[in-house]
């Protein structure tokens, strides 16, 4: 059976292949590439030929190797560096049999700008942004956004290869870190137009520079953070940590009940959460840090309360939580389906809330809330009993030592109550 051979190429043409990849391309039916591409090798091409321009084709390949095969035509497809790696091949070899393609790969970019730098790789987290233009990073957007799952991966490694595009850029990508507080903890190095005539290699780049300069739209990024991270807890922050509200300073789920509410919370890393009355954002936020491939969506009433939520993310450094200002459930439907709900305040829409949250959460997932009044309990028992769900009650009150004179003495903190859902 005939196979469609996808060969990795690089900007020194024949130069770079192997004898047997320059066999394969010299004897081609059908040469596939991008029309750069094509312009490098058309010399290597038989006369006969024929020659299609990758531009546009993507979503048909799979079909025209398929004709290809069943014709006895040996196709080639041309693509850069290592096809496995953030490339076509990975593509082909989901929608086709395995043994319709075989790929004959290349040095990746990646390896080369490596090479370049002076510095082993294989820690390295590899991402590619080399797609639609995202649009520039404002502090504050979340998952929907182009450029998210980057700097997610960004906050949480030390050494990144980046594929960018040439809205994607370098500079885009350092505006971003900019944007979020974190340029002055990572360099750049930016790999133009490797193996070309216009070549250009820029090493420990800082952050700030990088966002100011103009780069060719062919390269490749390497972000390396320049410092340890800081070790910080999953959770339990204490609560004086927290910007609060002030006079009313105390506007806060404290530590002992916020570690109970996170474990009814069934959290996982993916999780996404909704947080419901944020207040200081302690709940949510300590979700997210724990839902580290996950996301947090808060909603609080309050606006006052808003710059100090702000306040407490920048101070975890966290990326995957925001906030909106609104009276729930407004501003929510374009949330994602959540894997777990805290509900910290309803503003005494408790009954249509419930019911709102139960038709968006998860199978399996968790529905946790808090209440420090005898009213609001009874009314959260009487809703679960007539929505027919099964549901716990759990009494919590803390107490912590406080000297006196030379001696020491317990003060108790108020009763909370807590009441856990899961949905069947």
């Amino acid at each position: 059976m005939s196979q469609c051979y996808v060969i990795g190429v690089l900007d020194n043409a024949m130069q770079g292949l192997t004898p047997v990849a320059q066999e394969k391309i010299q004897q081609a039916d059908q040469i596939v590439a991008a029309s750069r591409t094509i312009e490098l090798f058309k010399a290597e091409f038989k006369p006969d030929a024929e020659v299609i321009n990758l531009s546009g084709m993507m979503m048909k390949l799979p079909e025209m190797i398929q004709e290809s095969i069943i014709n006895h035509r040996q196709m080639v497809l041309l693509a850069t560096g290592d096809p496995l790696c953030h490339g076509i091949g990975s593509f082909l070899l989901k929608k086709l049999n395995k043994s319709l393609v075989t790929v004959l790969p290349n040095l990746s970019m990646v390896q080369l700008a490596f090479s370049y730098l002076g510095e082993t790789w294989q820690e390295a987290k590899i991402c590619s942004i080399h797609g639609k233009n995202a649009g520039e990073w404002v502090a504050g957007l979340g998952f929907e956004h182009g450029l998210y799952k980057l700097l997610r991966s960004i906050r949480h490694n030390t050494l990144l290869a980046v594929y960018t595009s040439p809205e994607n850029s370098p500079q885009r990508i350092a505006r971003m870190l900019i944007a979020e507080s974190l340029a002055e903890h990572y360099e750049f190095s930016i790999f133009e137009q490797l193996l070309q005539q216009g070549e250009v290699v820029s090493l420990h780049q800082d952050v700030l520079s990088v966002a100011q300069a103009q780069y060719a739209d062919l390269n490749i990024l390497i972000i390396k953070r320049k410092s340890a991270f800081e070790k910080k807890p999953v959770f339990g922050y204490p609560d004086d940590f927290y910007a609060q509200r002030k006079p009313e300073k105390g506007l806060i789920t404290r530590r002992d009940v916020r570690a109970v509410v996170l474990a009814k919370l069934q959290l996982q890393t993916d999780s996404v959460v909704w947080d419901i009355g944020a207040g200081s954002g302690s709940v949510g936020l300590e979700a997210a840090s724990i839902c580290k491939q996950g996301y947090v969506y808060a909603i609080e009433k309050n606006c006052a309360d808003l710059s100090l939520i702000e306040e407490n993310r920048q101070k975890m450094q966290l990326i995957n939580y925001s906030v909106v200002c609104a009276k729930a459930p407004e501003k929510m439907a374009d949330w994602l389906a959540p894997d777990a709900v805290f509900i910290g305040g309803s503003a005494g829409q408790l009954k249509p809330l419930i019911e709102l949250i139960l038709s968006k959460l998860k199978s399996g997932g968790s529905l946790v809330m808090n209440f420090i009044t005898l009213e609001n309990l009874n009314e959260s028992i009487e809703i679960v009993k007539s929505l027919n769900l099964q549901w716990e009650l759990t009494q919590l009150q803390a107490s912590h030592s406080k000297p006196i004179l030379h001696m020491s003495r317990l003060q108790a903190d108020n009763l909370v109550w807590i009441i856990s859902v899961i949905k069947s």
